[in-house]
């Protein structure tokens, strides 16, 4: 198959979307837990998280245009805080269903089943259920004038994991703890590793 921006766009969204949201490759896939200024809870689903730097600890994500996405976003805005929850096997049906488009005022852990965990003293829940999850404190949100979406950048202020899967050098393998891969909208992938190989040097 061959395609070019034209022929792009003589395609159904749906399968543009299918083809293009695929064409990228396998990406994590998390559940973004915010609150609202009423303390209300809001969960969805993202697998467009990104790593961005250590040293501060920054991740980003993109959020869909805000008629499309609004609660996600416009919550971030009002607290400041939210959560990434990693997503495994034993929870992903209730995780997918987070995508669906709840009214506001309605929360996303009620509807699909899933527990809000409040750790002490702060008011953005964790999911219970989710083995891998980390706090962040907003930095900057980035508007992408393109297509109308947002860039995201929260910095890392409190993780949970598993003790057991963590590397002496600290590196996770996030696989023995379950977390999944996303494919396009709606595929989800097992991971399994193959190697760590060593810091690449030149070699003239």
């Amino acid at each position: 198959m061959e395609y070019t921006t034209s022929g792009l766009s003589t395609l159904d969204r749906f399968t543009r979307a299918n083809l293009i949201n695929s064409l990228s490759g396998f990406k994590s896939v998390s559940l973004i837990a915010t609150v609202d200024k009423g303390g209300r809870t809001n969960l969805a689903i993202f697998s467009n998280i990104v790593h961005l730097g250590a040293d501060p600890a920054l991740v980003g994500f993109v959020n869909r245009p805000r008629e499309a996405a609004p609660h996600t976003i416009a919550n971030i805005e009002a607290t400041g805080v939210y959560t990434i929850n990693h997503i495994h096997a034993d929870i992903l049906e209730q995780s997918h269903q987070t995508s669906a488009k709840y009214p506001e005022g309605v929360s996303e852990f009620d509807a699909v089943g899933l527990e809000a965990e409040f750790p002490d003293g702060v008011i953005v829940p964790y999911v219970r259920q989710s083995r891998i999850k980390y706090r962040l404190r907003l930095k900057e949100i980035i508007p992408i004038t393109h297509n109308g979406t947002w860039f995201v950048i929260g910095e890392i202020e409190h993780l949970v994991f598993p003790q057991e899967i963590q590397a002496e050098d600290g590196f996770l393998r996030i696989e023995e703890a379950g977390s999944l891969a996303s494919l396009g909208i709606d595929g989800y992938y097992s991971a399994s590793p193959i190697a760590r190989l060593p810091y690449a040097k030149y070699r003239p």
